[in-house]
């Protein structure tokens, strides 16, 4: 048996697409299949159905998936145990949502690679979630605490939300102290049908039936419109408070509070690696309005 087509198995239970997962491994699709055919050859048996969504697992599949991961986490489980106090290095895959993403942690990974500079990062950040059960990445931060999965969860911090428009928007704006006063406003927010966490849904919290006007999937892009004085939306306290263009509107009102978590796969959460950079997160962090 070829060892490697049980890591190329793996990538493909993971992400049935052929596609998706030869882009990820950098070899064509062809060259895929074919492994697969060759370890089903190997092992006698049929591991997946070849469907429209993509190769889905049959029982014996299932059964094999058990145990490679078995093998992976015996694997990763070597490495941490033997790697000891020598230097951190080596790359880690790192999940988070958009706007903390590019707001707060992109803008300081420079401190972190000046003091470890043999560990790389992929910091990916995207409106939505990256799976870490499914090894998407090796940790994520996350709006909502995990409830399932082979994960280890850390609270990280809590964080502010409140009402935001310009200063010069206000101006020419009817004044706002009530909920009611927003009727003559408009409102900026997330589109509500790709909406991918309720801790997004804040006009449903503090304005139950009303629709933003303009909705874009990306904080970010919302941050824009606001800037713009297109209109009032809902922020992180830590990006609006970035921008002396911007003013509360009623922090006693329109105030919400959230908290982020850190998962990490259990496989890789003793990696030294791993432990830096979830320290040096949770310090980051630890200060947001």
């Amino acid at each position: 048996m070829n060892w490697d087509d049980l890591k190329v198995f793996l990538d493909v239970v993971r992400q049935p697409k052929l596609e998706q997962t030869a882009t990820k491994l950098n070899i064509d699709a062809t060259t895929i299949s074919r492994r697969l055919k060759r370890l089903e050859t190997d092992l006698g048996t049929t591991l997946f159905e070849r469907t429209r969504r993509g190769h889905m697992l049959t029982p014996s599949g299932e059964a094999l998936a058990k145990q490679v991961e078995n093998m992976e986490s015996l694997a990763f489980d070597i490495a941490s145990k033997n790697a000891g106090d020598r230097a951190a290095s080596g790359r880690i895959r790192l999940g988070v949502p958009e706007g903390v993403g590019t707001k707060i942690i992109a803008p300081t990974l420079h401190e972190f690679k000046g003091v470890y500079p043999e560990i790389n990062v992929d910091l990916i950040a995207l409106s939505g979630f990256v799976s870490v059960p499914k090894r998407e990445a090796d940790m994520s931060l996350l709006l909502t605490r995990p409830n399932a999965g082979r994960v280890k969860i850390r609270r990280l911090s809590n964080y502010s939300l409140a009402l935001y428009g310009t200063h010069q928007y206000m101006e020419h704006a009817r004044p706002v102290k009530t909920a009611q006063d927003l009727d003559d406003h408009i409102l900026i927010g997330y589109v509500d049908d790709l909406i991918y966490s309720s801790q997004l849904r804040y006009f449903s919290e503090l304005l139950p039936g009303r629709v933003p006007d303009l909705c874009s999937t990306s904080i970010n892009a919302q941050l824009e419109m606001v800037k713009s004085g297109a209109g009032l939306g809902i922020l992180p306290c830590f990006m609006a408070r970035q921008h002396s263009e911007l003013m509360e509107i009623e922090p006693e009102s329109f105030r919400l509070n959230r908290t982020f978590w850190l998962a990490v796969h259990e496989d890789v959460a003793g990696l030294k690696r791993n432990r830096l950079i979830s320290d040096f997160l949770a310090e980051r962090l630890q200060k947001l309005p």
